[in-house]
């Protein structure tokens, strides 16, 4: 993806004010939405080769209420009160929902956008269950806050961990089982947490993960490289130089429509300038290289080594469904790293769809087709 030692922490947790809107359901642009600043606040495959981020404009033959909620919820961790910007999915229905938690790939440019046209498409159809899609913007990422911390795995896994158990909560319920879909990082992140048993969704869909950063995956974690890492990390960091570096290496426009076009998209064409200056604006708020400068160097790396990866896996072998959804243009060493869970054990399903790094987002039908086949098949069993 672009530049995408256990500890106990106490936290608390807030909840700010939001809104909703309710307005009949029409698939818009990825871009339109924009967050509110109210303070108010098994193998298969299929053919996929014509559809793409083309489909982002298509409207379904039936208009339905759709109910749109943003807002922030404030994450306690440590010294700081930390804003996460998440926005909640639906469509009216008398009936209850089961929710569905979905997480953006750890990246520079990692953002709710990913994923809300896919949460679009799985709340608005109509099944024996009703489901509720919550998008949350990683700290430091996308429009949550962006404090200077230390920012590893293990915060990243606490975050999560505390987001879905805290009473006030934008995805708590005492009524509804939670799935979660996660896209790269995220993804194996949260397997990490339900094998510590630190969560415990009903479901798990693992979208393109991934387990190593960008600079990790190609040049190793010997001894010399870590060094090397650290410096480039500690240089990134820091005021003035940091800045410089990051605006050469991540915040500017070139940078990010090449890395889009090589591999985080499958198909070039479908990198448009609107993407482009969408994940441009994102490297420009306060705050914006402290996450990047930890993801590009490996510190948010959920595990090591392949054999790591693949026991994570293992640990979940009959306690819940587990959907891996693999992509056919994935860089060389990603895509090893998501075949090696082919048949592995504690995957449920696999499934291979068109795309790279971000199969949610430059196919958002085809994912979201994989995705509620799984659910009916996990919470809809036929009769």
């Amino acid at each position: 993806m672009a530049f995408s030692a256990t500890f106990s922490i106490s936290s608390s947790s807030s909840f700010t004010l939001s809104r909703k809107i309710y307005r009949p359901f029409l698939s818009q642009n990825v871009h339109s939405l924009k967050p509110t600043s109210l303070k108010a606040s098994s193998s298969t495959s299929g053919d996929y080769s014509t559809a793409s981020v083309v489909e982002k404009q298509s409207t379904p033959s039936k208009v339905r209420s759709f109910c749109l909620q943003t807002g922030n919820w404030q994450w306690k961790f440590k010294e700081n009160s930390i804003n996460i910007y998440y926005e909640k999915h639906e469509r009216e229905s008398p009936d209850p929902s089961k929710n569905i938690l979905m997480i953006p790939t750890i990246s520079d440019v990692s953002t709710v956008e990913e994923w809300r046209l896919v949460a679009q498409d799985i709340v608005q159809r109509v099944g024996k269950v009703n489901w509720r899609a919550t998008i949350v913007d990683w700290p430091g990422l996308g429009y949550s806050d962006r404090p200077k911390m230390d920012y590893n795995a293990d915060v990243m896994e606490k975050f999560v961990v505390d987001l879905i158990n805290a009473p006030d909560s934008p995805v708590s319920s005492s009524e509804s089982d939670l799935v979660i879909f996660g896209g790269g990082h995220a993804a194996t992140l949260t397997v990490r947490a339900a094998k510590k048993n630190l969560v415990k969704p009903t479901a798990i869909a693992a979208v393109a993960p991934t387990w190593a950063g960008p600079l990790p995956i190609v040049f190793g974690r010997d001894s010399s490289m870590e060094t090397r890492y650290g410096l480039l990390r500690g240089t990134l960091r820091a005021p003035g130089v940091g800045w410089m570096m990051y605006n050469m290496l991540v915040s500017n426009e070139k940078a990010i429509q090449s890395q889009y076009k090589s591999h985080v998209y499958s198909n070039p064409d479908n990198v448009t300038p609107g993407i482009v200056e969408s994940r441009y604006a994102l490297t420009k708020r306060k705050g914006a290289r402290y996450v990047p400068a930890a993801f590009l160097t490996g510190l948010l790396d959920p595990v090591n080594s392949r054999e790591e990866f693949l026991q994570l896996f293992a640990d979940l072998e009959g306690k819940l469904p587990l959907l891996v959804v693999s992509t056919e243009g994935s860089p060389r060493r990603s895509k090893a790293e998501m075949e090696a869970l082919k048949g592995a054990k504690g995957v449920t399903k696999f499934v291979e769809v068109p795309g790279a790094l971000l199969p949610q987002e430059e196919y958002p039908a085809m994912v979201a087709q994989e995705l509620y086949q799984f659910l009916q098949q996990t919470f809809e069993p036929s009769d």
